[in-house]
């Protein structure tokens, strides 16, 4: 029974999609904030809209870096026994295991239990990312041979989630200007400790110290060049004469590879513009929503500010996450050359990296060379992640139906196989046993709940954000 009601939980979901849902939740929750009907509809609508377009332009700037890193690869000979297959397909095996079928229900309740208790100040609507704590949970039940600890660790995930989401919310709402808005996802939030790290060995070099690179400053110096459509043409430009000019199959004209070349430098340009764009008319949606939440928490609880989590898509628009992000390209495929024992080759998710960057941006202010050695080292860091847990990934694919690609040993992606919180938890499990693992890092969550909760402002400060001094 319990089965049957999981299922068709997580069927709803999945038959209506993203772009119906997300309106209907936004439309549902103006409501009970006590907005007017219209106004909430019309900001369901709106935001539905700009979901949809964000969607398409991060499908046109997948099919182009796809297309680039796959070209790139061959042309470099890279043979290696781990295969990237990007995050839909770890989502798909996700939500395919007996984890995904509850962790709907599982993170919408460690949610609501964290909200009333006041130990989180955001609610997760970015419901669809919930995958990931699936994902965290799968691993975790492979390596124990237990579904209840899988699902134990599926939601211990979603809470970290949302300390990570609160722990950067400041940081995000100043820089990105999203006022209300926090990141509870799974693979931006993790970055934030080598983006720390980096921030911390350059202000301590003068030289470093003082180099300036952010959008605005490059488009002042640069003029023309440094705009952010001319930047992503130039840089596409690069990634195209890279991928297609040094290996150009029998037979084809160099128009034709011209072409191709010219094709990834305009794809990228209109990367640049349009995702902005998206976000604005995203921004436009949220707003009656933020309004609303922010007039009830003063009428019924005292002022307390809530923050309503969403997707890190959100945040990719920003030209220092894309620019960086396209740099990252051919230094994340000269990476999987050059490193001593990692068995990764990457192929579907060269795309998800402006998500991995773009919580870099605040604490770095938009710093562009700054953001790129701190991807350059949780991307370096991550490849041995993805090697050590490729075997793990690859079983809980196969417990989830997935088909193997061809000449595949071992599958990962660069989604959740190369970031740090998948890593901890199978590990710990695994090193530790079940219950002793999960109690730990029960334990360590709880920890870090505490001393963010007892100087919130000074753990702000260390992701970014301007923090106001109170007297």
């Amino acid at each position: 029974m319990l089965d049957a009601i999981l299922s068709g939980i997580k069927l709803f979901f999945d038959t209506l999609g993203a772009t119906i849902m997300l309106p209907i939740i936004i439309i549902v929750l103006a409501l009970i904030l006590g907005a007017k009907f219209g106004r909430a509809f019309r900001a369901g609508v709106t935001v539905g809209i700009a979901f949809i377009g964000i969607n398409l332009v991060i499908g046109l700037m997948w099919t182009s870096l796809s297309d680039v890193g796959q070209a790139l690869v061959t042309n470099l000979g890279i043979n290696r026994t781990v295969y990237d297959v990007g995050w839909p397909s770890a989502a798909a095996i996700a939500f395919g295991t007996d984890v995904g079928l509850a962790v709907i229900p599982i993170a919408l309740l460690v949610n609501l239990v964290l909200l009333l208790t006041r130990l989180t100040k955001t609610l997760n609507i970015d419901v669809w990312n919930f995958w990931h704590f699936a994902f965290i949970g799968s691993l975790v039940a492979v390596v124990t041979n237990s579904l209840v600890y899988g699902l134990i660790a599926a939601a211990l995930a979603a809470a970290f989630a949302l300390f990570l989401a609160d722990w950067t919310a400041k940081a995000v709402q100043s820089f990105y200007g999203l006022p209300g808005i926090s990141i509870p996802h799974l693979t931006t939030a993790p970055g934030v400790p080598f983006a720390i790290l980096v921030n911390w060995i350059f202000e301590k070099i003068p030289a470093l110290r003082d180099l300036k690179a952010d959008p605005d400053t490059i488009r002042k110096r640069w003029g023309i060049f440094g705009e952010p459509v001319i930047l992503g043409l130039i840089i596409g430009l690069i990634l195209g004469v890279l991928a297609f000019a040094f290996n150009v199959p029998a037979g084809q004209s160099g128009l034709v590879t011209i072409s191709k070349i010219l094709g990834v430098g305009m794809n990228l340009a209109a990367v640049m513009l349009l995702l902005p764009r998206m976000v604005a008319i995203l921004m436009e949606g949220l707003i009656p929503v933020s309004e609303a939440a922010r007039d009830f928490m003063q009428r019924r609880a005292s002022g307390r500010e809530i923050y309503i989590g969403l997707d890190s898509a959100i945040l990719i628009g920003h030209p220092a996450a894309i620019s960086t992000a396209l740099v990252l390209v051919p230094i994340a495929i000269l990476l999987s050359i050059i490193l001593p024992g990692n068995q990764v080759i990457l192929f579907a998710d060269l795309a998800i990296i402006p998500f991995v960057v773009a919580l870099f941006a605040p604490l770095m202010k938009g710093n562009i060379v700054r953001m790129i050695v701190a991807g350059t080292l949780e991307l370096a860091v991550g490849f041995y992640f993805a090697t050590s847990m490729s075997t793990i990934f690859t079983q809980a694919a196969v417990n989830a139906g997935f088909a193997m690609p061809e000449g595949a040993v071992e599958i990962t992606s660069i989604g959740d196989g190369f970031l740090w919180p998948a890593w901890l938890f199978t590990n710990m499990t695994d090193w530790l046993g079940g219950a002793i693992g999960l109690l730990i890092l029960a334990v360590l969550i709880a920890v870090v709940f505490y001393f963010y909760l007892r100087n919130s402002q000074a753990w702000e400060r260390i992701a970014g954000a301007p923090v106001e001094e109170t007297e």
